[in-house]
């Protein structure tokens, strides 16, 4: 289906013929099928949807039979049968009262109408074509730069059910509150349908959704994120169920009003009904907030429906190292934010072991879906199409898959624009001496201000990838042979080491955190705690997760070795000991040896670790034994502090922590002796 150019208001629609004068009631002046234009804004050739519009005349008031008639006319043109589907959209029409409806096909077609539209609007600006190929940047309202956690609610039946790390409200409370939000949301606006599937289609754990949306910006990050458009409408026309999810902007248009570029409300919800498997978010139009499919649905509810069924929905990236005999071990890893998750994901060899025959694939760089494959080991997917990845930092140097990914068809938003129109940020290179900067203001490299905001994005296909694993997109997803965990500590941990079972695997991704600095915090050493990454993410009780992290352990006939790694400790003077970025697989490479058991480790009141012979530090110029030593050192004091502030992270889940891990922590102390 073809995009109805619908949410301009009545000026622009007279020009077709067309007339809103109340929610969902259409009056023409001739009847219209398929009619093709001239959208006034962009200057394109599109299609108007509606195949009958109602005749009547200026002014005549519609009773509410007629307008319930119109509003049935508005789903006509569905390409789906599918009779709940419809009633939910039916219900969302008339509580929103959309000027449009717009059946997303996901084509190419549809994706470079959008984005031309949204160039007219002044959401998007069109990029160099020959240095960023089909690419856009887009510039959000200040007020809406990020994921909004304060904002962040499960309201689950019970609040014991969501938990005391989730914001939690009373499900009915919260969506009649949330009705009268959505009233009106989309008048003068157009609603776009996106049926997508998180996972490959064809895959045991795919999810296929339905996102209700009025910003035109979310569909086309869809479209690279997801699978979405005509392959599941055909799901859905097989009668299966769907995750409903509603997004709206929440800016209604007058008639006749002007639209802003990035339009947003100041109070944002992001509402997750797990038992319903539903989400509503209104107010924002940014990233995982909007994008209801990423973060909403592939962890929050994802992660409900995982515990359900035997499965783990995960903040983890997945991939493949491949030793010079041939032999992959694929691992998952999950790291708090700004632990360089991404980078990590898309690493290449160093010279060195890339001499030695080292190589490495990516499965995906943010979300794991893993299960109890055939095979008998945990096996993963990548539930996701693209990558939603931070700007800033990110280089030839520190990441140069990224940065290939980007080359083309890709959407950017907030970082700062050349004089040239092409994109920078922080961390890519020198600054040139003016840009534009997310703001839309003129930036010098005196100025005193960041050039590209700090949670700058790009969205960029993950087919892209140089290094992207053949068995990417496969449906039985590729079998686990490690699980990661880590964290950004400047003390305590050392650069790696090995559980001694998978219990102790879980006690030590429960307890994972990462350091605050003085100037972060006001006090060093204070461990902000993120279990396996998800603390922002879990659907339900955290405790409860733990415990059905440990009862996985009877489902998995060969369990995966589970690691702890740290490349962001510090000597007394603040450097580095470790060189990070593409000398980290050095550290993978050790894992992958040990899972194929051609490496000893040796015990550790904290785990197994490696001896200095048994790490590849070959080419690794001026790294010698004395550093190595001072990178993996265990000191018992620092311990000591580390079970103190477990204890205190512990204590807020008490009611619910599993005993097991208690008698973890209770072993360490009993090491500590």
């Amino acid at each position: 289906m073809k995009y109805n150019q619908g949410n301009q208001g009545a000026a622009n629609h007279a020009k077709h013929g067309l007339v809103f004068t109340s929610p969902l009631a259409f009056q023409v002046r001739a009847t219209i099928r398929h009619a093709t234009t001239i959208c006034p804004e962009s200057g394109t050739r599109v299609i108007l949807n509606i195949k009958r519009a109602v005749e009547g005349r200026m002014g005549h008031r519609k009773s509410r039979k007629e307008l319930m008639m119109e509003q049935s006319d508005l789903l006509k043109d569905a390409p789906v049968r599918h009779p709940k589907l419809l009633a939910w959209i039916e219900q969302v029409v008339a509580m929103c009262q959309p000027s449009a409806i717009h059946w997303c096909d996901g084509s190419e077609e549809e994706w470079s109408q959008l984005c031309e539209l949204m160039v007219h609007k002044g959401t998007l600006t069109r990029l160099n074509p020959k240095k960023h190929p089909n690419s856009f940047l887009a510039r959000s309202a200040p007020s809406d730069v990020a994921r909004v956690e304060e904002r962040t609610f499960i309201c689950s039946r019970r609040a014991v059910d969501a938990g005391p790390t989730n914001n939690w409200r009373d499900p009915k409370a919260m969506r009649q509150l949330l009705s009268e939000k959505f009233r009106g949301s989309m008048r003068g606006r157009t609603l776009y349908v996106v049926p997508f599937c998180m996972g490959p289609l064809d895959s045991p754990l795919a999810l296929v959704g339905v996102e209700l949306t009025d910003s035109p910006y979310v569909v086309v990050n869809m479209k690279i994120m997801c699978h979405m458009g005509q392959r599941v409408w055909r799901k859905l026309d097989q009668g299966i169920d769907y995750l409903p999810c509603l997004h709206s902007v929440g800016v209604p248009l007058a008639s006749g009003q002007s639209d802003v570029p990035w339009p947003c409300q100041d109070e944002k919800y992001i509402v997750h009904f797990p038992e319903d498997r539903e989400v509503w978010s209104y107010g924002s139009g940014y990233g995982g907030n909007a994008l209801l499919g990423k973060k909403c649905v592939a962890l929050r509810i994802a992660s409900v429906i995982a515990r359900d069924n035997g499965w783990l929905a995960e903040h983890m990236l997945i991939m493949g190292i491949e030793s010079p005999n041939g032999k992959k071990t694929y691992l998952t890893a999950a790291f708090p934010s700004a632990c360089g998750k991404t980078n990590l994901a898309m690493i290449q060899p160093p010279k060195s072991l890339a001499e030695q025959g080292w190589k490495t694939t990516l499965i995906g760089d943010d979300i794991a879906w893993l299960w109890p494959g055939s095979s008998g080991k945990l096996h993963a997917i990548n539930p996701e199409t693209g990558f939603f990845g931070v700007a800033p930092g990110t280089s030839w140097d520190s990441n140069p898959g990224a940065m290939a990914a980007m080359s083309s068809n890709t959407i950017f938003t907030n970082v700062a624009l050349t004089d040239d129109h092409c994109v920078w940020w922080e961390g890519l290179c020198p600054p040139p001496e003016h840009l534009i900067d997310w703001t839309g203001q003129d930036w010098s490299p005196d100025c005193g201000r960041k050039a590209a905001h700090p949670n700058s994005r790009f969205t960029a296909p993950a087919s892209q990838c140089p290094n992207i694993d053949p068995r990417w997109q496969d449906p039985e997803g590729v079998p686990i042979d490690a699980i990661v965990f880590g964290g950004r500590r400047p003390t305590t941990m050392p650069l790696v080491f090995q559980a001694f079972d998978w219990t102790h695997g879980v006690f030590l991704g429960a307890t994972q955190g990462s350091e605050t600095t003085a100037a972060a915090a006001g006090a060093i050493g204070l461990v902000r705690r993120d279990p396996m990454a998800m603390l922002p993410f879990c659907g339900y009780n955290m405790g409860h997760y733990f415990d059905h992290w440990l009862q996985m352990r009877t489902l998995i006939k060969k369990l995966p070795r589970i690691f702890h790694v740290n490349w962001f400790r510090r000597d007394p003077s603040g450097r580095f000991l470790w060189p990070g970025f593409r000398e980290n697989l050095r550290v993978l490479e050790w894992i992958a040896l040990r899972c194929q058991g051609k490496i000893p480790g040796y015990e550790t009141p904290i785990g197994w670790i490696p001896e200095w012979d048994d790490f590849n530090c070959e080419g690794l110029e001026p790294f010698e034994e004395k550093d190595f030593h001072a990178a993996m050192e265990f000191r018992q004091e620092e311990w000591r502090s580390e079970i103190h502030s477990q204890g205190e992270f512990f204590l807020k889940l008490y009611h619910d922590m599993p005993k097991e891990l208690m008698c973890q922590r209770e072993l360490l102390m009993a090491r500590m002796a």
